[in-house]
This record gives C-alpha cells, sequence and structure tokens, in this order.
C-alpha cells in the first residue's frame, strides 16, 4: 500500500510578514484557537516555533483580559464563536 505525501505545512504569520502577534488583535489568534477556544498545537498549523510561542503568549494575555474565554462547554459550543466576540469589542 502506498503513502500519500503531504505537502510541508507553512507558517501563515511568516507568509503574512507578521513580526509581532498582538493580543489585542483577535482576528489574528484565530488562526491559532479551536472553536472552543483551546491552543491549537504547531504539529496542526503549522506555524513556526517563534510564531507559536508569540501566538501562545498573546492567546494567555487576551484570555486574563477577557477578550477571549478560557475555554468553552461542550453544552455551549456556538457555531462562530468570533462573531461574538467581534460583537463585543464594537460595543
Amino acid at each position: 500500500m502506498e503513502r500519500k505525501r503531504y505537502g510541508k505545512k507553512k507558517c501563515k504569520f511568516c507568509e503574512l510578514k507578521i513580526d509581532y502577534i498582538d493580543y489585542k488583535d483577535v482576528s489574528t489568534l484565530k488562526f491559532g484557537v479551536s472553536e472552543r477556544f483551546k491552543i491549537m498545537p504547531r504539529r496542526l498549523t503549522g506555524t513556526c516555533k517563534r510564531h507559536q510561542e508569540q501566538l501562545s503568549n498573546a492567546v494567555k494575555r487576551a484570555r486574563h483580559i477577557a477578550l477571549i474565554p478560557y475555554i468553552v462547554d461542550r453544552k455551549r459550543v456556538v457555531e462562530r464563536p468570533f462573531d461574538q466576540v467581534s460583537d463585543l469589542i464594537k460595543k
């Protein structure tokens, strides 16, 4: 049986030439966070080590300031969680 070869994942932040990931920018944080607001690992997202460290620090800071929730319960998972977050920021 022949194995499929997948191409190497590329860092989205390196492609966009982002030097610093800001914790206040929720739209960039959604690349590294799941629908339950868990931080996604590098092997799934394809981010490089430098940007993964910045991303995890930014997510932790945003959680501390309550821009995004810590973790959502299974019963309260919503279809588009970042729409609610962006609505709260606009208010």
